[in-house]
């Protein structure tokens, strides 16, 4: 059963965030057998002060027979910005690649968002029984893609990061994140756990994964402006991208 504790918070945030939102449950919901992840009280939800507005961040996260947590996230800095991050760690028992999606979006205006299905293995490679539902998916066309940072090998052929210029491509957005997100669902509820050589590399995959995520040096900038390098430190690796 999904809380909806930030319905709040959601419902003052950009529609295309909204939508992702409530689009991302709805799928967990579906495909997922949920129960709570514990995260400390202090911080599910938090607020701070950004160059003079306020800062809302809202977690939730759950757990589930095939992923140690899902981690969805909603902030909203003053009237002028809102972020959508989410992203799916797996058991290293396992074979399954990380979701993960975020949308920034600054006075009414979506800058900047992204999805994939990153592999989790040497080759960074999806699995068969993804690459065939993922190939047969429509072709997407957004009117302004965007370059990938530096740091962003760990991300797969599927990967899209866009800006969305109008209502048809935040819509086609967000059809398609949540067609990745069904199959990925769909493919985590039929799997079967590794063996111990594959798991050893699943966990030193994800380990990698989740240090070139810390390297997000605009997340990691917002977060120490409002709340002090040790706490942006502490948020960055056991909230947003542990190990």
């Amino acid at each position: 059963m999904i809380e909806t504790s930030t319905q709040s918070l959601r419902l003052r945030q950009h529609t295309l965030i909204q939508q992702l939102a409530n689009a991302i449950e709805s799928v967990w919901a579906q495909y997922l057998d949920l129960s709570p992840y514990h995260l400390p009280s202090e911080l599910g939800y938090v607020e701070g002060r950004l160059e003079g507005e306020k800062l809302i961040i809202e977690n939730k996260c759950y757990q589930t027979p095939q992923f140690r947590k899902l981690h969805l996230e909603l902030a909203q800095v003053g009237k002028n910005l809102d972020i959508l991050h989410c992203v799916m760690f797996p058991h290293p028992e396992y074979a399954l690649p990380m979701f993960g999606t975020d949308i920034v979006a600054g006075r009414g205006q979506i800058s900047a968002a992204i999805a994939d299905l990153s592999p989790l293995n040497a080759q960074r490679v999806l699995p068969e029984n993804y690459q065939l539902p993922l190939h047969q998916l429509p072709a997407h066309t957004f009117s302004q893609p965007r370059e990938l940072p530096a740091w962003a090998d760990i991300f797969s052929e599927f990967c899209f990061f866009v800006r969305p210029t109008n209502p048809e491509e935040e819509q086609l957005f967000l059809d398609r994140v949540t067609a990745m997100l069904t199959i990925h669902c769909q493919q985590a509820a039929q799997a079967i756990p590794v063996s111990n050589t594959e798991r050893a590399e699943i966990v030193t995959a994800q380990n990698y994964y989740s240090t070139k995520q810390q390297q997000n040096d605009k997340t990691r900038r917002v977060l120490e402006k409002a709340f002090g390098t040790e706490w942006a430190e502490n948020y960055m690796t056991t909230v947003l991208f542990d190990s």
